[in-house]
């Protein structure tokens, strides 16, 4: 442990914290829906030119890419991510960086991620002197919609020129308390596919059924029967998750529709059980729609794939986090069905995905992600920054 470097990291992080908090709340006011980062990039690449940094803009259309680099730069290569879309959802915050796009919020944290890798950023070029090797930074758009920006970075060559050797990845979780990280080895994230499914059938009036072939019924045994790939067919030391969240049925209290819309999810943490199941699945619901007189159009859109976190990498990140922050405010993480494009990067190069805690109970800060009342408390911002500083440097000094 480098207590000097440390301190030094520290008291920049410090120094830095209120422009690193304006440019989250500029971002947070200015959001910009998936793959349309336009104005979000330009604002990126000028605040990294600003402190000296040039970067790539482009990479992925609205992706940017830049480099810091220390003494012996060629010695190896660090990447560390941030993602900067935003989502579909009107903000009910009362703050004064309240966004000014309707129906368009950061919602995921997303500001806290641009905002916070451009304090390391920051930092990291102000101390290049005093580490060896190379910080790659990655701003990529797209996480929340598929194909995910981090596919398209990597085909890009974000990961290339030099090559990471491994990649850091920050997110908010408003479960934990500002101050506290938290870690996973392995397994952390899983696969998400969407499923779409229409079910057809022969509509006519409710009240004589017999002549009708009825959708709404065969999605109802659907639904239910397929819910024995969980129950019945996966292995139940795997993580599988199936859930219906969209029907439509285009009836009346006494119309049977034609056909029935559903969609829902699929999730799991094996990619051999993954591809297996998308079969049974489509099987089954195909099967059933037929053997009521029906059909089935049964299509499944691959999602991202599942994250794992490199366990000795992770290893290592979690004991310079609690050199940096202490034993007390370091935390260890469950598996987490949610999904995320940063496991493009896992599947690609050694990796750590790791939790900032964002919580305030005190503030009245406690909403989960995904909502319209989503906000963190910004000093979480001095904390990220720092720590992502400590462990690219801790990482880039290791001897593996």
């Amino acid at each position: 442990m480098n207590n000097a470097l440390i301190a030094r990291i520290k008291t920049l992080s410090a120094e830095f914290a209120p422009e690193i908090i304006q440019d989250r709340q500029h971002l947070h006011a200015n959001p910009e829906l998936s793959f349309k980062e336009y104005n979000t990039a330009k604002y990126v690449a000028q605040r990294l030119r600003s402190f000296g940094i040039e970067p790539q803009e482009g990479v992925a259309e609205t992706g940017l890419v830049a480099h810091i680099e220390g003494k012996n730069p060629s010695s190896k290569t660090v990447a560390l991510r941030a993602d900067m879309d935003a989502l579909p959802i009107k903000e009910e915050n009362d703050v004064p960086y309240k966004s000014k796009v309707d129906g368009v919020m950061h919602a995921c944290g997303h500001d806290v991620h641009t905002s916070s890798l451009l304090g390391t950023a920051k930092i990291l070029n102000k101390i290049r002197e005093e580490f060896e090797g190379t910080v790659k930074l990655i701003f990529q758009p797209g996480e929340e919609l598929i194909p995910g920006g981090a596919s398209l970075m990597i085909k890009d060559g974000a990961l290339e020129s030099p090559k990471a050797n491994n990649i850091f990845g920050q997110h908010v979780q408003p479960f934990l308390p500002v101050g506290k990280v938290g870690f996973r080895e392995g397994m952390y994230m899983a696969s998400a596919d969407e499923i779409y499914v229409t079910v057809k059938g022969k509509g006519g009036h409710g009240a004589m059924p017999d002549n009708n072939i009825d959708p709404v019924v065969i999605t109802a045994h659907i639904i239910v029967a397929l819910q024995q790939i969980v129950s019945r067919v996966a292995n139940p030391k795997t993580p599988t998750v199936l859930s219906f969240g969209k029907i439509i049925a285009q009836g009346a209290t006494n119309i049977i529709p034609n056909e029935v819309k559903l969609e829902g999810t699929f999730r799991t943490l094996d990619e051999k059980w993954r591809a297996t199941a998308h079969e049974k699945m489509k099987k089954m619901a195909e099967g059933i729609a037929e053997a009521m007189g029906g059909s089935c159009d049964f299509k499944i859109l691959n999602g991202y794939p599942f994250l794992k976190n490199e366990p000795q990498m992770t290893n290592r990140a979690k004991l310079a986090a609690i050199d940096f922050l202490g034993e007390e405010n370091v935390v260890d993480l469950d598996i987490w069905m949610a999904a995320e494009d940063f496991a493009y990067y896992t599947q690609s190069t050694d990796a750590c995905f790791y939790r900032l805690g964002v919580r305030n109970e005190a503030k009245g800060i406690v909403s989960s992600v995904h909502t319209p009342t989503f906000n963190i408390d910004e000093t979480s911002l001095e904390v990220g920054s720092g720590l992502m500083a400590w462990l690219a440097i801790n990482e880039l000094h290791s001897n593996v």
